[in-house]
């Protein structure tokens, strides 16, 4: 483990807390790039809870998962922010290449890595996805039992939102013409040699043609864009604009979106009883849906928090909005 070197996080930024670069492996051979908080007071003879972090989907740990790692690193856990396979500043000699399966598997790598820390107690290790990240780190809690708890925020099914659209939205035929385009795509990318960057993600004219886009968020919004397509563009372009997030600079590659056809993700998350989980939203979050319809799945031991007032990319960065008090009251219970 070595100092944070070249800190480009773009939260404030708590000296007190002791951050440190870190790499560690998955099973598939990548290397994941992560910081290491350690919480204030720290005594390398004792024995910690740990949480690992990651998410929004698109995003890096300089950015959402980075100021929840601190904040709870300020309430006594280690913690454990990282960047996904092939994104950031983690390895995969094809970037932004989006795989429900290895995303998944990059959060028990991440516990992997905690639990080989002679501070942490590897009957105390929890994890909590963001946005997109939530759906994969329910998954990855089903059948990796040595989550010990598992929290989501703005929980956000990128299989179900992929396959479905938003709110249900997408229809067959629409699917279909999708279908074609990724396959064209393939063959482009074949004869090409390498993969274009794309929208996971597709809108449709007003003759239902799926329409293709080069980067997720242009430079400049268009006037007019949805509330939706502003909030993410306010956060990714604006106040936490990173040059190695997905969202903020580029798209991810065009044909992302046929793993998550394939790839049900949450499909066996009642397994994760009777280890306990958390699921935070936003009352007026556009992806409330999802979450709430993750918690009806859920079996007990279970909470549900909606936040009054706060929309989904609120609770990435707000502090006055998102629950800390929560997550810390769930983890303390639940990591004894």
């Amino acid at each position: 483990m070595t100092k944070l070197a070249n800190d480009t996080r773009v939260f404030k930024i708590n000296p007190k807390i002791d951050v440190q670069n870190v790499r560690f492996n998955n099973r598939y051979g990548f290397n994941l790039a992560g910081h290491l908080y350690l919480p204030l007071d720290f005594d390398a003879e004792s024995q910690y809870a740990a949480i690992v972090i990651s998410g929004p989907f698109g995003a890096v740990k300089e950015q959402s998962s980075g100021l929840y790692a601190q904040t709870l690193a300020e309430r006594g856990f280690v913690t454990l922010a990282f960047d996904q396979s092939m994104t950031g500043e983690s390895s995969g000699p094809v970037r932004n290449v989006a795989s429900p399966d290895i995303f998944v598997e990059d959060f028990s790598a991440a516990v992997d890595f905690v639990g080989m820390q002679s501070f942490v107690d590897r009957d105390k290790i929890g994890a909590i996805g963001i946005c997109g990240l939530g759906s994969h780190v329910l998954t990855a809690a089903s059948v990796d039992v040595r989550i010990k708890a598992v929290a989501t925020s703005v929980m956000y099914d990128m299989s179900e939102s992929m396959w479905d659209g938003l709110n249900h939205s997408k229809t067959a035929s629409q699917r279909e013409a999708e279908k074609q385009l990724l396959a064209d795509q393939r063959w482009a990318d074949a004869e090409k040699g390498q993969p274009a960057p794309g929208l996971h993600e597709l809108p449709f004219d007003d003759q239902n043609h799926p329409q293709q886009s080069r980067v997720l968020f242009p430079a400049q919004l268009p006037e007019d864009a949805d509330p939706v397509t502003t909030e993410f563009f306010n956060y990714y372009r604006g106040r936490a604009f990173h040059p190695r997030s997905v969202n903020s600079t580029t798209a991810w590659t065009a044909t992302s979106p046929l793993s998550y056809y394939n790839f049900g993700l949450q499909a066996h998350i009642e397994a994760i009883s009777p280890r306990p989980a958390l699921i935070v939203t936003g009352e007026k979050a556009h992806s409330r849906y999802m979450a709430e319809a993750s918690y009806q799945r859920l079996k007990d031991p279970k909470e549900l928090v909606v936040v009054p007032g706060a929309t989904h990319t609120d609770l990435y960065d707000q502090m006055d909005l998102i629950p800390f008090d929560r997550f810390e009251k769930f983890f303390k219970e639940n990591l004894q």
